[in-house]
């Protein structure tokens, strides 16, 4: 197949649908085969904060062509985001997301100047028929932020299910500050992850990674189940290590990490959300992301034949413009990308690609 061939569409274009921006893609695939497309839809501006809802489409053909726009997760004129979808055995797509007030900015709750109520809480709910209707959403913050956390977070992206059951949500927050600090340095990022051993009804905090040395300090956070059972996490790094990405392994499905968080060189590119996907028949993990140093642009995939300790260039898209992305397994042979790009912004669409992946593989 040549590089004309590819199949490209267009799910999310700013400034339609009654919505001025769209961010945050994440896609699943059904047990039927459907694609589910969730990002956030935003209705006054391209700003983190305000009146956004959580929006899908769905595709009944591997992602050619989208059905009209549903509101999943509405929370008022205030916001609902950071869409998190994982599809069970069962069947069940699980949809994780954050919520807050729309005049709660990122910056004030991280000094701590937002109230409890009005600050980031953490609800979960869920569709039995590939993402026709949903439940009423239901929250789970007491279960899954500590107490003193202030900025929170679910991956962007998909979450995962594990081979024995467990739900896995990667998940970032901030710590409060010390000495004359604001809370607004990268150095008070932490990692954490949500885990369900009981699909999705009841949740607790897996591991925890802290460090304020400014080092290493994760940011959005995916995770992917290696072929020999461990978890894979792969972070953006708001810190001035050596590299933007930083990445870590856990043994006991998430509870704990075998190590901290530490770079990964290997992967070149601004600071951003990325995102990862285990493939199997072959085995591979494939990694999606700008590849530009220092600025949003070159989407790129990568892969790894070592389970995250090295990467290669696998396939670029192209060179315009583009932010965050998401990877599913569209069939046998396809592999799917939905991300953010345009001709001169990163944010004038969420494109959908449907890339062979005999190309990456």
């Amino acid at each position: 197949m040549s590089v004309e061939t590819v199949e490209v569409s267009v799910p999310f274009r700013a400034g339609r649908e009654g919505y001025a921006s769209f961010r945050i893609p994440a896609v699943v695939r059904t047990h039927g085969g459907v694609l589910l497309a969730f990002c956030e839809g935003r209705v006054g501006s391209a700003e983190d904060f305000g009146n956004i809802d959580i929006v899908l489409k769905r595709s009944l053909d591997g992602g050619r062509t989208w059905g009209p726009l549903q509101v999943v997760g509405a929370n008022g004129t205030d916001l609902a985001g950071n869409p998190a979808p994982v599809v069970l055995d069962t069947g069940r797509v699980l949809l994780v997301q954050v919520r807050n007030a729309a005049a709660a900015t990122e910056e004030a709750i991280r000094r701590g100047r937002v109230a409890a109520p009005d600050g980031r809480r953490v609800w979960v709910q869920h569709s039995d028929d590939e993402g026709l209707t949903w439940s009423t959403p239901r929250e789970i913050t007491k279960q899954v932020k500590r107490t003193n956390w202030r900025w929170y977070a679910t991956t962007p992206g998909h979450a995962i299910q594990l081979s024995g059951g467990r739900v896995v949500v990667p998940a970032n927050h901030s710590l409060p500050p010390t000495g004359t600090d604001g809370g607004t340095e990268g150095r008070y990022d932490g990692g954490h992850c949500l885990l369900s051993d009981d699909r999705g009804q009841s949740w607790r905090i897996g591991y925890v990674d802290d460090n304020t040395n400014g080092y290493i300090n994760v940011n959005e956070t995916t995770a992917a189940e290696l072929p020999d059972g461990r978890v894979y996490f792969n972070a953006r790094n708001d810190s001035p290590a050596p590299g933007t990405r930083a990445d870590a392994h856990s043994e006991d499905g998430g509870r704990t990490l075998v190590k901290p968080f530490r770079p990964q060189a290997c992967l070149t590119g601004p600071v951003v959300e990325c995102s990862v996907l285990q493939v199997r028949d072959p085995d591979v993990l494939l990694f999606s992301g700008p590849a530009e140093p220092g600025y949003r642009a070159r989407m790129s995939l990568r892969r790894s034949e070592d389970d995250g300790t090295t990467w290669d260039l696998a396939h670029t898209v192209d060179g315009l413009p583009a932010a965050y992305s998401d990877l599913v397994r569209v069939d046998e042979d396809t592999l799917g990308l939905l991300y953010e790009t345009g001709d001169f912004s990163a944010y004038e669409t969420i494109t959908f690609r449907r890339i062979p992946l005999d190309w990456v593989t």
